[in-house]
């Protein structure tokens, strides 16, 4: 299973996020696709993965006059947020868990998602969640 999100590095605060079982780019655009309803960024910063250097990803950001941001070859420090969500994600939900199926692995991710952007507080967010900051609000 392959996992790409859409976050907002300011509030940690996950926008959109997809889940597949092959590496095909349709659920990367649709990922961007629901993003982009929800809000359009001046720059979307992404490593230089496949799916962040095809065309169709390209485009569809042009589109709608997004900046486009690559990290350097080898330099997960670049994304550092991106990269602690990863971590966290799968500390905190996917090596404790066996999934029996993709079905099952997709609502577990989606309950543990929403406990990420409603529930869970961020130290650096002087212990607010990420929905918090994101919306300028308490939930």
């Amino acid at each position: 299973m392959y996992l790409v999100a859409v976050l907002d590095w300011y509030s940690r605060y996950i926008i959109s996020w997809e889940l597949d079982q092959t590496l095909q780019i349709g659920f990367v655009i649709e990922a961007v696709q629901r993003a982009l309803e929800q809000a359009k960024p001046q720059i979307f910063n992404s490593d230089q993965g496949s799916h962040f250097t095809s065309n169709s990803y390209i485009d569809l950001l042009k589109q709608h006059e997004i900046r486009i941001s690559m990290d350097g070859k080898g330099r997960a420090l670049d994304t550092i947020f991106t990269e602690r969500l990863w971590r966290t994600i799968k500390y905190e939900e996917v090596y404790l868990k066996e999934y029996d199926s993709p079905r099952t692995a997709r609502a577990e991710l989606t309950r543990y998602l929403r406990f990420y952007n409603e529930g869970r507080v961020h130290q650096s967010l002087q212990y607010q969640t990420p929905a918090e900051v994101y919306f300028d609000k308490k939930m």
